[in-house]
């Protein structure tokens, strides 16, 4: 069951980062940057949080690295990144967090361990972090349409039915 649990995780992983550099593909770098109201974030800062989330929980939480994250800058910043460093920060901290994931036991994986103001074992840490993976990317993927008005076609040539 370990086994089938990481190969799932990582299979989460690079499903939603294609996705996410799929989108990155049809914007411009002001529309990675753009906001659609005061009180949504732009694309930039949804993958600047899920890089600092993948970090926090995966890497430190998991791995015991330092926890380094600062969030409310991930949502407070404007640019100061291209598409390109972005999609290299969050490939990087996917692929730091799938290497984590690979070191742990069941026993590890069964441990509870604090992170953020919770307290969760690892089972819960790596759905937390898949599923909120997963929720952002679909924000990410509405907003590219948004700004585009474009079907991103994922599942062209696929007969899901």
């Amino acid at each position: 069951m370990l086994k089938e649990l990481k190969s799932s995780a990582h299979y989460f992983f690079d499903w939603n980062l294609e996705r996410i550099e799929r989108c990155l593909e049809e914007l411009s770098e002001e529309q990675v940057w753009s906001r659609p109201n005061a009180n949504s974030n732009s694309i930039g800062n949804q993958i600047l949080h899920l890089s600092g989330n993948i970090r926090q929980w995966i890497i430190s939480g998991l791995g015991a690295a330092a926890d380094v994250r600062t969030r409310d800058e991930e949502f407070a910043a404007a640019g100061g990144m291209n598409k390109q460093q972005l999609l290299a920060r969050l490939s990087d901290t996917i692929r730091e967090a799938k290497d984590t994931l690979e070191k742990q036991s069941v026993e590890d994986l069964l441990r509870e361990r604090p992170v953020q103001a919770y307290v969760h074992d690892g089972v819960f840490i790596i759905m937390h972090v898949t599923e909120h993976l997963s929720y952002h990317t679909g924000q990410i993927i509405f907003w590219t349409k948004a700004l585009r008005d474009l079907d991103l076609d994922f599942y062209g040539g696929v007969d899901l039915g």
